[in-house]
Order: C-alpha cells, then sequence, then structure tokens
C-alpha cells in the first residue's frame, strides 16, 4: 500500500511484488539493499546482518541507515502485536489493500486470518474507490513535502 500509494502521488513507478519476491526490482532506490537489511535484520546471521548494515550505510549514508533500522524495528514492532493479540485490518483499510494484499501473497500469511474475508460486493467497491483514493492523495499532498531522492 505504502509503495502504491507513494508512486500514486509522486507520479513514479514501484513494484510491490519486491517486498515478497526478490527476484523484482522495486523501482525504490537502493530498494534491493533495504530489503537484505530487512531480511538480515530478522534473521540470525551476524556476518549477513554486519555486512547488509555496510551497504546502506554506504548507499545512505549514517542518517540513512539509522532511517531504515527505524522503519524496519517499527513495522516489526507494530506487527508483532498485532498478530499476538488478533488485531485485524479495519474495514476501510482492508478494503483498500484487498489487491495488493493478493498481489504480494500475504494474505496467505498466517496472521492473515485475523482480518474477515471481504465479500463480493465490498471488494467492487474498493476496485472503484481504490483509484479514487490515491487520487485524492495526489490533491492533498503537501506543496512543499520532500520527496526521497
Amino acid at each position: 500500500m505504502l509503495l502504491r500509494a507513494s508512486g500514486e502521488t509522486t507520479g513514479k513507478t514501484f513494484s510491490v511484488k519486491a517486498v515478497t519476491d526478490g527476484s523484482h526490482e522495486s523501482g525504490v532506490p537502493h530498494g534491493a539493499a533495504l530489503v537484505r537489511l530487512a531480511e538480515a535484520t530478522l534473521g540470525d546471521a551476524a556476518a549477513v546482518l554486519g555486512a547488509s548494515r555496510e551497504e546502506v550505510r554506504k548507499a545512505l549514508g549514517p542518517d540513512g541507515l539509522v532511517d531504515a533500522a527505524a522503519v524496519i524495528a517499527t513495522f516489526s514492532k507494530m506487527d508483532r502485536i498485532a498478530d499476538a493479540t488478533g488485531i485485524p485490518l479495519d474495514g476501510p483499510m482492508g478494503l483498500l489493500t484487498q489487491g495488493l494484499r493478493e498481489e504480494i501473497g500475504i494474505n496467505h500469511f498466517a496472521s492473515a486470518s485475523n482480518t474477515p474475508e471481504s465479500g463480493a460486493l465490498a471488494r467492487a467497491a474498493a476496485r472503484v474507490l481504490g483509484p479514487l483514493a490515491f487520487r485524492v492523495l495526489r490533491r492533498v499532498r503537501a506543496p512543499g513535502r520532500r520527496e526521497s531522492p
């Protein structure tokens, strides 16, 4: 959702499949290095983690490494809390992300069972409302907002 929303609001093209399939290029600057860092952070090989940190530090600088680590840690924390407590996606987010979740295959993760499946009418509404939501995001985007390189 974030990649798609970001692409819709900035006019850039990103591939969300890169999130779960390393054979896809994301279109995010230094995306492959960032994915390697995320995977190494969640793994158990200290040498791989060290090399991944250094790769991101060289590509994005020390501040970029800290930002990337903070995003990985925050996502991991929030994901673990949601999984542990069984929190489902809220209705609107569930609808707007249905296609994305199917596209990248996360509906097959065990925690997906926390979110009830949408009915046919809701899925049809999401196909219509999703693109409209991205148009609204594009229009309300702050004019002076800094974009990623």
